[in-house]
């Protein structure tokens, strides 16, 4: 079996609108800390000039979003009410849902918006093949060619509400984008609302999750490299964050050779 990573990083070096801080304790600082802590909490006492090289362990700490790098939103990201009932957490998500057979979808010929059914069954033509229920749904929109800059997070495809409801139609319950979002951009669902004063233009993919029970895979990355439209498996599953409206997940195909 080969497995492709289509994760994107998390990287503090990069570009991202909630920055991501990542502190580093060395080895050598690390043996240190230990040593005051035993001493601290325990009353023991060792000195870390005793440890190989005077090291113990390293110990990284991030401060980032649950919406930063490769992540699963769960259906309370989308709101705090439903019509179905209480949106599930994260950590309350099924795991059945993501690890499952899928199919991509080539948008890498729209433009920066939102595309609706007719683009779809057109992607769908191509492909050669009809997701059906549980299937995850991947759009490949090529919108990973900007990670970790600002363009990533301003020109992009997206979905309105009509192409999403489409896809749940057919039962699908996991939808996933390599862009930051699976809604347009925010400043054209913005331009679109000032234009037309239409509430709907607003964030209309994320909305569908309130009337529907769905998750979305977002900031997806090298979906290029899969051997095709479909014939793998993607496994995304999500971090166990308790209470979460989201959770980090490490998605990649799983090939079949």
């Amino acid at each position: 079996m080969r497995i492709i990573d289509l994760s994107s990083p998390v990287d503090a070096a990069a570009w991202e609108p909630d920055p991501v801080i990542h502190e580093i304790l060395t080895p050598a600082e690390g043996a240190r800390h230990m040593s005051a802590e035993m001493k601290e909490h325990f009353g023991l006492d060792l000195d870390p000039s005793v440890l190989p090289g005077g090291e113990l362990l390293s110990l990284d700490t991030f401060t980032l979003t649950s919406h930063t790098g490769t992540h699963v939103d769960a259906p309370s990201h989308y709101g705090s009410t439903a019509d179905y009932g209480t949106p599930r957490h994260i950590h309350e998500m099924p795991l059945d849902w993501f690890h499952r057979p899928a199919i991509r979808l080539d948008l890498r010929d729209q433009p920066v918006g939102a595309v609706g059914v007719d683009v779809l069954e057109k992607a769908i033509a191509r492909a050669g093949r009809t997701p059906g229920p549980y299937d995850i749904v991947l759009l490949n929109t090529g919108a990973d060619a900007h990670l970790g800059t600002q363009k990533y997070f301003t020109d992009f495809t997206g979905l309105d509400g009509q192409a999403t409801d489409f896809l749940l139609d057919l039962g699908v319950k996991v939808i996933g984008t390599d862009a930051f979002s699976l809604d347009a951009p925010f400043g054209d669902m913005i331009r679109r609302y000032q234009q037309t004063g239409d509430p709907a233009v607003l964030w209309p993919a994320h909305f569908a999750g309130r009337r529907r029970e769905y998750c979305q895979i977002e900031r997806l990355h090298n979906l290029d490299a899969l051997p095709g439209d479909f014939g793998y498996t993607v496994s995304c599953l999500p971090v166990k964050l308790v209470g979460s409206g989201a959770g980090w997940a490490r998605a990649v195909a799983l090939v079949e050779e």
